[in-house]
């Protein structure tokens, strides 16, 4: 009885309180869709309201009467193969696959406001990353604990002092202090000198990228 009433919990992730439908053209090859070419957006098919709806069966596009709720379409969201393309010469207009009965058909959507437009995508970029985490749940802690590839690789050294050490600093433009009786951490030119003669110590590593070679 309680999983029947799980099964029922659904959730809106967006409403569109008005959108408009189009009849398009078919897509020539090798070419995207334009709003441009679906003819006069003043007049569309058909006027209504978008609702983003997700069970957990899954996520469905419906498009509906704003007033009385009557179905108009509707199209099964699935991230794998989505169903939902975005036109090349705006940002308000989509072409959206819809499926009756094994039926395919396109139409397309425009949006009156770009803030609409915007939500809608953000909507189904949302759902589609918590899809991708479930289906790859172990995916996240895979890069935990690994070291980072800029960083050279070897034991991990220790550069504490030890109990009785002391360290000095001359300061430019100040007379020297006076030398320490123990041991000089900082000025040790002729040891390190000779351990990069010997190829010891940590290599140097590269600079940053340029803002102009920032990977993307």
């Amino acid at each position: 009885m309680n999983s029947g009433i799980e099964d029922d919990i659904e959730s809106v992730l967006h409403i569109a309180r008005e959108v408009s439908v189009f009849k398009i053209p078919p897509l020539k090859a090798n070419e995207g869709h334009r709003a441009g070419e679906w003819g006069d957006l003043a007049q569309p098919l058909w006027k209504g309201r978008l609702r983003i709806l997700e069970k957990n069966s899954g996520v469905t596009i419906l498009f509906e009467d704003g007033t009385t709720g009557e179905l108009f379409a509707k199209a099964d969201y699935d991230p794998s193969k989505p169903c939902v393309e975005a036109v090349l010469d705006s940002s308000r207009y989509f072409v959206v696959r819809i499926e009756d009965n094994g039926r395919k058909a396109y139409i397309g959507m425009g949006f009156i406001e770009r803030t609409d437009s915007f939500d809608f995508s953000v909507a189904l970029q949302d759902y589609t990353k918590r899809w991708r985490a479930s289906q790859n749940p172990s995916e996240p802690s895979e890069n935990e604990d690994k070291p980072s590839p800029h960083i050279p690789a070897g034991p991990k050294k220790d550069f504490s002092l030890k109990e009785g050490q002391t360290f000095s600093i001359a300061i430019p433009g100040k007379k020297k202090a006076a030398t320490e009786t123990s041991m000089d951490l900082l000025s040790t030119s002729s040891s390190s000198s000779a351990s990069g003669a010997s190829g010891g110590g940590f290599p140097l590593l590269p600079p940053p990228p340029s803002s102009g070679t920032r990977r993307r």
